[in-house]
C-alpha cells in the first residue's frame, strides 16, 4: 500500500472540505445580510404607507369634510330629524306622481284594509271549503245514483235473461210435447190401421174359408137359370192360370213389402229431421248463451273502466284540486318587506 499517496489524498480531501465549508459560510453570511436589508426595506415601506394614509386622513379631515359633499344628504345621520313627514294624509298635495311618495297598497288605513282583506280571504276560503264539501256531496250522490243505475241495469239484464231462459225452456217443452203427441198419434194411427187391417184380413179369411169358393162346392159354379157355368165360381182352372194367380200374388206381396219399406224410410226420415231440428235448437241455444256471456263480459269491462275513471277523478279532486287550503302562513306572507 502506498501510504504517502493515501496521506496526500486525505490531506486533499480535508482541504476540499474546508474550502466547501468556507464557501457555505460565505453564502450563509450573504443570505443573512440580504435578509437584514429586506427587513429594513419592508419597515421603510410600512412607514411610508403609514405616512401616506396619515396625510390622506389629514387631507380628508381638513379639505373634504362630509358636510361639504354633494351627496351628504343621502347618508346624513341627522336626516330623519331634519326631514319632514312624507305625507300627513292620503290626499296630501305633496304626494305627486313624480314624487313617488305614495303607491298602491301604502295608504294610511293599511291596517284596516289588511284586516278587511284577511276577512275577505277567510270568507273566500270558507266559501271554497263549502263549495268543496258541496261538490263532494254531489259527487257522492252522483256515485250512489250511478251505482243504483248499474244495479238496476244488472237486475233488468238478469230478469231479461231469466225470461229468455224461461221462454226457451217453454219452447223446448212445447216442442217436446208436440213431438211426443205427434209420435203418440202416429203410433195410435198405426195401431188402428194395423187392427183394422188385421180385422179385415180375418173377416176376409173367414169369409173365404166359409165361402163356396174354398169349400169347393160344385153347385156354386152352376147358374140357377140356364145351368151355365159361372165364371166367377168356376174352379176348373189350368196350371198356367194357377201360376198367373200365384205370380200376381207374389207381385202383390212384393208391392206390400215395397210400401212397407217406403213407410219405414219415411219414418226414418221423420226421425232424422226431428234429430236435426233438436240439434239445431241446441246449437242455437248454445250460441245465444255464448252471446249473452260476451255481452255480460263487455258490460263488466265497461263498468270496471268507468269505476276506475271515477276513482281516479275522486283521488285527483281530493289530492290535487281541493288540497290547497289556506293556512296562517299564507296570510303572513303579505307586506313583510319595506320599500
Amino acid at each position: 500500500v502506498d501510504k504517502d499517496a493515501l496521506d496526500a489524498q486525505v490531506k486533499e480531501r480535508k482541504i476540499q472540505e474546508a474550502a466547501e465549508k468556507a464557501l457555505h459560510e460565505k453564502f450563509a453570511n450573504e443570505m443573512k445580510r440580504n435578509d437584514r436589508l429586506l427587513c429594513l426595506l419592508e419597515e421603510r415601506q410600512k412607514n411610508e404607507i403609514r405616512d401616506v394614509n396619515k396625510a390622506l386622513k389629514e387631507f380628508y379631515k381638513n379639505c373634504q369634510r362630509p358636510e361639504s359633499r354633494r351627496d351628504f344628504d343621502l347618508y346624513d345621520p341627522q336626516a330623519l330629524k331634519k326631514d319632514r313627514p312624507a305625507r300627513v294624509s292620503d290626499d296630501d298635495p305633496r304626494c305627486t306622481v313624480s314624487g313617488m311618495q305614495k303607491f298602491m297598497g301604502e295608504d294610511l288605513n293599511y291596517k284596516q284594509r289588511m284586516k278587511f282583506q284577511q276577512e275577505q280571504l277567510r270568507e273566500w276560503s270558507l266559501q271554497q271549503q263549502r263549495d268543496w264539501k258541496t261538490a263532494l256531496a254531489d259527487q257522492k250522490l252522483a256515485d250512489d245514483l250511478y251505482d243504483k243505475f248499474r244495479v238496476e241495469i244488472d237486475r233488468k239484464l238478469m230478469e231479461q235473461q231469466r225470461k229468455e231462459e224461461e221462454s226457451k225452456r217453454a219452447v223446448c217443452t212445447a216442442t217436446k210435447d208436440f213431438n211426443r203427441i205427434q209420435a203418440a198419434e202416429l203410433a195410435h194411427k198405426k195401431e188402428l190401421e194395423k187392427s183394422q187391417t188385421l180385422k179385415d184380413n180375418m173377416d176376409e179369411i173367414t169369409f173365404l174359408l166359409r165361402g163356396d169358393f174354398l169349400t169347393e162346392n160344385p153347385d156354386q159354379a152352376i147358374s140357377p137359370l140356364d145351368h151355365r157355368v159361372l165364371v166367377n165360381r168356376w174352379k176348373g182352372m189350368n196350371q198356367d192360370q194357377l201360376m198367373a194367380i200365384r205370380h200376381e200374388q207374389k207381385e202383390q206381396a212384393l208391392e206390400n213389402l215395397r210400401l212397407k219399406e217406403q213407410e219405414r224410410r219415411r219414418e226414418a226420415e221423420w226421425d232424422r229431421q226431428r234429430l236435426q231440428a233438436a240439434r239445431a235448437q241446441l246449437l242455437l241455444e248454445r250460441d245465444r248463451q255464448r252471446q249473452n256471456r260476451e255481452r255480460r263480459r263487455d258490460l263488466d269491462y265497461v263498468n270496471a273502466e268507468l269505476s276506475q275513471e271515477q276513482k281516479a277523478k275522486n283521488i285527483y279532486l281530493k289530492e290535487e284540486e281541493y288540497s290547497n287550503i289556506p293556512t296562517a302562513q299564507f296570510y303572513a306572507q303579505f307586506n313583510t318587506t319595506t320599500r
